[in-house]
């Protein structure tokens, strides 16, 4: 395959390049590489105001199938090309992408025109910010055990809209987002998938809705709890009763251009690991030949997304990509510390007891620290190999 960029690509690269250097200033250039997995709770207030400012230059929602919301529509190759650029220039991490590549993606299959014109415009704009209502406890890898409850109730009006009681858990950006999409059990006692909706539900709703932080071994809260005591779900995407589909769908549309976004982040951590190596002044052959199998992964990854963009109907890609990033990142994370042999125990140079825990850690501790889930949240790596058994090699569904 040809994995080149054409002329047309290359003028928006430089566009792109341009616009970002121009706006990456002040209080954004401060926050430049903030954010992400790991981090997502670094500098939110600059972040949040610069999703705003992508929203007034059109740079959200390039890749939506629809336009009229704001947004400005790119290739496929002109939203890698813009992804790279991004990434590249190291720009604040986004707290808009749920709303953008998960929820809006999600309208535009099974959502109302109404729908899509009450929410577009605001995820277009960078003003709202969505979290996603799924996982709960008991109910993550094997999502169709949910146990959060909607019922109607008729003193909301006639729409007759929902109440939902239950708890989610490890819901990014909880704290910060203004509306979560939630998978709900909306038909009493039915059973896995059957009797699930897909609910939009509005986070300000004092006494209704709680979100308590998650403290991870790193020391950073991104992930949280979140109760629903009775809150008001406005609106329901798809029939009532046929979430499920709607959550699959939405799954599907998790992992593309972004996946190539992520692998810069990559290259820019193996980028850092291998300095520290080079700087050990001990050179290891069987650690040197370990960072060699990174760098060449790497590569293979971003060839494999590269395919995988252009052919939407291969049932197993989310999966492959996803067993291929989780388990290299993990490994990546071993090495960092590895490279640093027995100081890789300690903390940096003027860390001292009675200091917050996580910033007695350096890059590489809290790279090792974090990376231990990646094989196991957005879906674990076993649940992963039986999609691509049950759905793309044919072979017989696990007995339950």
């Amino acid at each position: 395959m040809d994995f080149s960029f054409g002329a047309e690509d290359e003028e928006l690269r430089g566009r792109a390049r341009a616009w970002l250097t121009e706006h990456l200033v002040g209080p954004y250039a401060h926050a430049r590489g903030l954010g992400g997995p790991g981090s997502e709770h670094e500098q939110v207030d600059v972040r949040r105001a610069w999703e705003r400012e992508l929203g007034r230059s059109g740079w959200i929602g390039q890749g939506w199938e629809a336009e009229g919301y704001g947004n400005r529509r790119l290739s496929l190759t002109g939203q890698v090309v813009w992804a790279e650029e991004y990434a590249a220039l190291r720009a604040p991490g986004r707290v808009g992408h749920i709303g953008e590549n998960l929820l809006a993606p999600t309208l535009i299959a099974y959502g109302t025109r109404e729908q899509r014109d009450r929410f577009l415009p605001g995820i277009a704009r960078g003003e709202e910010l969505w979290c996603q209502g799924y996982s709960e406890p008991g109910a993550g890898s094997d999502l169709a055990a949910i146990r959060t409850a909607a019922v109607r109730d008729p003193s909301l009006g006639a729409a007759g809209l929902f109440r939902v009681t239950g708890q989610k858990i490890w819901t990014s950006l909880a704290r910060e987002a203004d509306w979560c999409f939630v998978l709900a059990r909306t038909a009493p006692g039915s059973l896995r998938h059957r009797g699930l909706s897909f609910l939009l539900v509005r986070m300000d709703q004092p006494g209704r809705i709680e979100v308590r932080p998650i403290r991870q071994m790193s020391g950073t809260s991104e992930f949280n709890e979140v109760f629903f005591d009775g809150a008001v779900a406005a609106e329901v995407v798809g029939a009532e009763g046929d979430g499920w589909s709607v959550a699959v769908g939405l799954l599907a549309l998790e992992r593309g251009v972004s996946t190539l976004v992520q692998q810069i982040g990559f290259a820019a951590e193996l980028e850092r690991v291998v300095r520290a190596y080079a700087a050990s002044g001990a050179p290891d052959p069987v650690l040197r030949e370990r960072l060699v199998r990174q760098w060449a992964e790497l590569r293979a990854m971003r060839w494999n997304a590269l395919r995988t963009l252009g052919a939407p109907g291969d049932a197993g890609a989310p999966s492959v990509a996803k067993l291929l990033w989780g388990g290299w990142h993990r490994r990546l994370g071993e090495l960092a510390v590895e490279v640093r042999g027995a100081a890789a125990s300690a903390g940096p140079a003027g860390w001292a007891p009675g200091v917050p825990y996580e910033r007695g850690l350096d890059e590489g501790q809290r790279l090792f620290l974090f990376t231990r889930a990646d094989t196991i949240y957005g879906g674990s790596d076993e649940i992963q190999r039986n999609i691509i058994a049950e759905r793309v090699l044919g072979l017989p569904k696990e007995s339950r």
